[in-house]
């Protein structure tokens, strides 16, 4: 009795595991546009965090608050396009429901009725290997899947750059241009006079 009541205790853990991997995260909202409104200009950056992107928004961050320091930047990782998501999810889900049979040595295969086969008995044997294991393979097939290469840029929800459309990150020049052009009739950004160029 002990046994199907630890068995049920665990059942009960890989559903909540999987339950909570599997819930989707608040949607990302970016604001209406700005054009006809008294704020100041708001860059959005959206980067594949995943491919380590991070340092280079950072990098424009601080470009952008030397020659625009009224503008507002936000930046967000971008979401992998399709199924991608969701199959990450899915794994990730996986991964954590195998560890926790792997851990608990509750076998899967005794609830669907059938026998458990050899390489599960070895996974239950060596439990911190094939932990470590199923670990560093899910990881690795989640990082692949949400991999984008993304760095898209907005500026007042306007699409100005897709590394997506064109392969490369804008060159600094290249963007001070894009801006310059996109706000050039409105009085709101001024360029900071001290601004090395």
């Amino acid at each position: 009795m002990d046994s199907l009541n630890g068995r049920n205790v665990a059942l009960l853990v890989l559903c909540l595991c999987a339950c909570y991997a599997l819930a989707t995260e608040e949607g990302k909202e970016i604001p209406a546009t700005k054009f006809g409104q008294n704020v100041a200009p708001t860059m959005t950056f959206l980067y594949c965090y995943s491919c380590g992107y991070r340092k280079a928004f950072e990098d424009y961050v601080g470009i952008l608050g030397e020659k625009y320091p009224q503008m507002q930047v936000h930046g967000a990782n971008y979401d992998p396009p399709g199924m991608n998501y969701y199959l990450s999810k899915i794994i990730f889900a996986l991964k954590i429901m195998i560890i926790v049979s792997v851990v608990s040595s509750v076998s899967p295969f005794t609830f669907l009725g059938l026998n458990t086969p050899s390489w599960w008995s070895h996974l239950q044997a060596n439990k911190i290997y094939a932990c470590m294991m199923i670990f560093f393979l899910g990881n690795m097939l989640e990082g692949q899947l949400v991999s984008s290469g993304a760095f898209e840029i907005t500026l007042n929800d306007v699409p100005v750059w897709s590394k997506i459309q064109t392969g490369r990150f804008p060159a600094p020049e290249v963007l001070f241009q894009i801006i310059d052009n996109q706000l050039q009739f409105t009085e709101k950004v001024q360029e900071n006079p001290d601004f090395v160029k």
